[in-house]
């Protein structure tokens, strides 16, 4: 934990051990730093004070390791770290950015493409039977997919089924047969999930017979990667050699220049929305049906306000998310700011949250990859 006061005059007088007694969610190095920091934290003191109220919630999954990769990690009696070695996944290919000691984006020119587990713990191939009925948790898709409850492929997974469940909050529904056969997704801001745009290939699973188009836009993006195509043929493969993910022949993903038939197709831009929108839709086809920002920290950058004047004036359905639930009020507010209007989609916990805490956070709040999500 850091000082909720540190860079506010005086350095840190040690480690952050002393807690706001009211709220609990934020410490300090020593008395005077709270002092000091009371008339900017009574602000905030009562509405951490009530999220601090949810940890429960927060941390409640129906995963076998559940109680491992939360509390305990909470606690420092586990690290990220050691979850993943117990599991031999530390430091290995699409695991490779799920600690502080894996690679960064800058090495998003090698495409990590397996799941690096047998096929019992992954969905490396189609699903048994179709979708009968919504996924609502992770309970739902796990059974669906006839994966154990001690599998942590929901660390990665993450990220599909957040755009699956966006989809649901924003009226458009896989098992309407009235859907179209093509669906275009603007997504905002990737970073970590550069490295693991295999896991994307689960989308032809979640929307059947549908072409998925997903344009990835931001400045995390190599500048010698902008404009390129990404194919996803198939499911993120396993480790078993005589599986049938592997019997095909064919690449994971592979990247090209032309159109193609795959099921899921990426396309890389860099820089901010508001700059590369009109590059965007083009071609007709491009245009959103949703876009999604994924841990967006619209409070954090400024570059967020010309892409949401954007976005509020081509009233574009936009579903954000963010680590924690102070986090997305502070972002609904610079919202209101810019469009005058309050949340079209008010801020909920994501079922399909990462189910391990995030580290180091700066709030005692518990925070997970995806956690909440609201829209415009």
């Amino acid at each position: 934990m850091e000082c909720a006061a540190k860079g506010r005059g005086t350095a840190c007088a040690g480690p952050a051990m002393r807690r706001c007694a009211r709220c609990e969610a934020v410490s300090y190095c020593s008395i005077a730093h709270q002092i000091a920091h009371w008339s900017h934290h009574k602000q905030e003191c009562e509405r951490l004070e009530k999220q601090m109220k949810n940890v429960d919630v927060l941390n409640e999954f129906p995963f076998t390791f559940s109680q491992e990769a939360t509390y305990q990690i909470c606690e420092k009696h586990e690290t990220r770290c050691s979850f993943l070695a117990k599991r031999h996944l530390h430091r290995v290919g699409m695991w490779m950015h799920e600690c502080h000691c894996g690679a960064s984006c800058a090495t998003f020119d090698q495409l990590n493409k397996g799941w690096d587990l047998s096929s019992y713990f992954c969905p490396c191939s189609g699903p048994e039977s179709p979708i009968a009925e919504e996924l609502h948790s992770w309970e739902d898709y796990y059974k669906w997919r006839c994966i154990p409850l001690d599998s942590p492929v929901a660390l990665l997974l993450h990220w599909p089924l957040t755009v699956y469940h966006a989809f649901q909050l924003v009226g458009i529904k896989i098992l309407n047969p009235g859907m179209s056969d093509k669906l275009c997704i603007h997504y905002l801001g990737p970073e970590k999930e550069l490295l693991q745009l295999a896991v994307f290939g689960e989308l032809q699973a979640l929307f059947p017979g549908v072409c998925i188009h997903v344009e990835l836009v931001g400045p995390a993006i190599p500048p010698h990667r902008d404009g390129e195509k990404i194919s996803i043929s198939q499911y993120a493969c396993c480790n078993s050699d005589e599986c049938s993910c592997k019997l095909s022949g064919d690449d994971v993903i592979s990247k090209t220049q032309s159109d193609t038939t795959s099921a899921v197709t990426l396309q890389l831009r860099q820089g901010f929305y508001h700059d590369r929108y009109g590059d965007m839709v083009k071609d007709r086809d491009s245009f959103p049906h949703l876009v999604i920002a994924p841990n967006a920290g619209i409070a954090a950058y400024t570059s967020w306000l010309p892409s949401i004047e954007l976005m509020e004036k081509k009233n574009i359905p936009v579903v954000f998310t963010d680590y924690c639930e102070e986090a997305c009020h502070l972002a609904a507010r610079c919202i209101e700011s810019v469009t005058g209007r309050s949340l079209g989609l008010p801020v909920q916990l994501n079922p399909f949250r990462q189910p391990i805490v995030v580290e180091d956070t700066v709030l005692l709040l518990p925070c997970y990859s995806n956690c909440f999500l609201f829209g415009m």
